[in-house]
């Protein structure tokens, strides 16, 4: 990466955190430049096909590892960065997403952020912050955005999870270039708490069955975008 190039991605995540309040843990981009690096020699060994849909976000997309055979038909990348917060993977948009012209972007991340002290209203500006860093240099890629899911590890979080996700919606429904897929109610049981088939041991993280459930939610927001 050139000094140029990473003065740029440590500026945009200076942007994005104007304030920090005790105990919540400041976004911190570099950390994942080994990541990034990776995901560019794969697109200079196998060039990706511009015009499809690109996966991008948090563990939850990182993991989701069967995109392919899940959309079967659709031209999908999975681009995801396990473990980032928002204005982590916004400060590397140029490198993610701008090269390959997307004609969609599915985005799952905001969990980490709240579980890092970050308010709903901070989630949601960053959510916007993204927007403005897609659409900037793809003005026509639509954005849509999944649902910050609840999971048992993090219950105690689930207002706040509430709070970002209604944020959210109210503002994808002005803008028609934004889709609201919501993942949250599918993934709770009778009892109104996360249905613990869907998760891993560790409580937080899906198996396969909730990556069956998110795939019948998405696939949906999808059809527009067949080869």
């Amino acid at each position: 990466m050139t000094a140029m190039r990473a003065s740029t991605a440590v500026l945009v995540a200076l942007l994005l955190v104007p304030f920090r309040v005790p105990g919540q843990s400041a976004p911190d981009p570099s950390k994942w430049e080994a990541d990034i690096r990776a995901f560019e020699a794969a697109d200079l060994s196998d060039p990706p096909v511009r015009g499809g849909i690109i996966f991008t976000g948090s563990s939850s997309i990182r993991m989701w590892t069967t995109l392919r055979e899940d959309f079967p038909g659709l031209r999908v990348m999975n681009r995801g960065i396990g473990g980032s917060m928002l204005p982590e993977v916004t400060a590397f948009v140029d490198r993610l997403i701008t090269p390959h012209q997307p004609m969609l972007v599915v985005i799952y991340c905001g969990g980490n952020d709240i579980n890092a002290g970050r308010s709903a209203d901070q989630v949601f500006r960053d959510f916007k912050a993204f927007v403005k860093a897609v659409h900037t240099p793809l003005p026509t890629t639509r954005i849509a955005y999944i649902s910050i899911a609840p999971n048992p590890a993090r219950w105690a979080q689930v207002e706040t999870v509430k709070e970002a996700n209604s944020a959210i919606r109210q503002y994808i429904r002005t803008d028609s270039t934004l889709d609201f897929i919501d993942v949250f109610p599918e993934m709770l049981g009778p009892d109104g708490l996360p249905k613990p088939d869907i998760f891993l041991d560790d409580r937080l993280h899906m198996n396969r069955k909730g990556y069956e459930l998110w795939t019948t939610i998405v696939r949906p927001h999808l059809r527009l975008y067949r080869e």
